[in-house]
């Protein structure tokens, strides 16, 4: 085994355990850690970071459908569109050099890393048991049917699910991400699921969009298999061994301190793609 290959499986660790202590959310670490830790472009990256991303995503998502907590029909619609729109992304991203895309995506993370900080303040204080006490907007697109326990279909609702999961398709396939920070978000909005099942609905969107951004970049040549494999075979190690782990720390602890340590990293790559950017201007 070469220092490639433990170096890769050794980052996939990283990333296995960020997931069993934060969440989907720490998905997002595997493009940077990938960036830095093996010198290889965003672009490059992307298609790895799908795949570890896929292969956790899916092992969440089937648990959460044995419990039933998973809207399979909305998560199907999602998916579907999210799956049309990744290729697209993908083609961008290999037609954009890259240091625009690694801003792009340092962007992306710090506003991610941002919210979660917030948000987890937020609920410290308080803030989340007041949202839970106010009634849902009676102008939602998607609602509950109490008495059937499904979703009322309609075309607003359709529509709203279909453009979430066309924006999480878009940027999985742009930067290898699930989406999870546009797909949670966008169903709060948009319908009064219950938040276990809006968490079970996105891992099963994220699942299945990262699946077919994987089944693409194999396709078309773009995937470092001597890198995804042990990357991919590292995360699920880490994932199950920090399951544990996790029982005994601070749900929200632990979601602060990992939202400062993605604006970090976004923050050094927002300074090597600028770094970059300046080095090519002065060619």
């Amino acid at each position: 085994m070469d220092a490639t290959t433990l170096a890769s499986a050794a980052l996939g660790s990283v990333v296995g355990l960020i997931l069993a202590l934060t969440g989907a959310g720490g998905a997002i670490v595997a493009v940077p850690l990938l960036v830095f830790g093996l010198g290889l472009g965003v672009a490059q990256a992307a298609p790895i970071g799908l795949f570890a991303v896929a292969l956790a995503a899916g092992i969440g998502a089937l648990l959460a459908l044995r419990e039933g907590a998973v809207r399979y029909k909305a998560a199907a619609l999602m998916a579907a569109t999210g799956a049309v729109i990744s290729p697209a992304g993908l083609w961008v991203a290999h037609r954009v050099p890259d240091a625009p895309l690694t801003l792009v995506f340092a962007l992306v993370m710090a506003r991610v890393a941002w919210r979660m900080f917030w948000q987890k303040r937020g609920q410290e204080n308080g803030a989340a048991h007041a949202q839970q006490s106010e009634p849902c907007p009676p102008d939602l697109p998607c609602r509950l049917n109490l008495e059937r326990g499904k979703l009322d279909w309609t075309a607003p609702c359709a529509r709203a699910l279909a453009l979430s999961g066309a924006m999480a398709g878009f940027l999985s396939g742009l930067l290898g991400v699930g989406g999870g920070f546009v797909i949670v978000p966008a169903l709060k909005r948009a319908s009064d699921i219950p938040m276990q099942g809006i968490v079970a609905t996105s891992l099963a969107v994220i699942a299945l969009v990262s699946m077919a951004g994987v089944a693409v970049s194999a396709a078309s040549g773009h995937m470092l298999w001597l890198n995804a494999l042990p990357f991919a075979a590292g995360a699920l190690a880490g994932m199950l061994g920090g399951r544990g782990f996790a029982r005994h720390v601070s749900g929200a602890r632990l979601q602060q301190s990992f939202a400062v340590f993605a604006g970090c990293v976004a923050l050094g790559m927002a300074v090597k793609a600028v770094h970059a950017i300046a080095l090519a201007g002065t060619i």
